[in-house]
């Protein structure tokens, strides 16, 4: 499964959206669904709990690279910014996947991986992306189809 997060109407967080649109263009391997989420947070539980194999979840980050960079890694990497608790109003991914530990870890995907994009604007609107942040997406949509393709052949 892949899904796909993001705001289509804010500049750098539109990268799920246009990842979601060009994926859904183009024949993916058999067996691979796809979704758009336009919010994230605790909303995600329903994705990371259909049973699949694997998931790729594609996002715009901010994890303090440069613009454009493209990061992909296990779930089990990502950057722990160390909040203390959390609130509903700042679930993120990271806390979502934990939430979904407790909550369902027997449907929980084995392998979960964060294509993110780094992004630099979040405050504007969608013709304010980054000039980075645009040209990463085609790259990115081509690392996606590689992983893909890869998890295809290990099954």
């Amino acid at each position: 499964m892949v899904v796909c997060v993001g705001n289509d109407l804010v500049a750098d967080d539109a990268v799920g959206y246009e990842i979601h649109r060009r994926l859904a263009g183009a024949p993916l391997p058999a067996g691979v669904r796809l979704h758009y989420a336009a919010v994230g947070g605790i909303a995600l539980l329903d994705y990371l709990t259909g049973g699949e194999a694997a998931m790729i979840v594609v996002d715009a980050v901010q994890f303090g690279a440069p613009a454009g960079t493209i990061h992909q890694l296990a779930w089990d990497e990502l950057p722990n910014f160390g909040g203390g608790s959390i609130s509903a109003h700042s679930i993120g991914l990271k806390e979502t996947m934990d939430i979904g530990k407790l909550l369902y870890p027997e449907r929980l995907p084995p392998t979960v991986t964060l294509v993110g994009i780094e992004g630099r604007c979040f405050d504007r609107t969608r013709d304010a992306m980054s000039p980075e942040v645009a040209s990463a997406i085609e790259p990115a949509v081509a690392l996606i189809r590689n992983y893909l393709h890869t998890l295809g052949q290990g099954i």
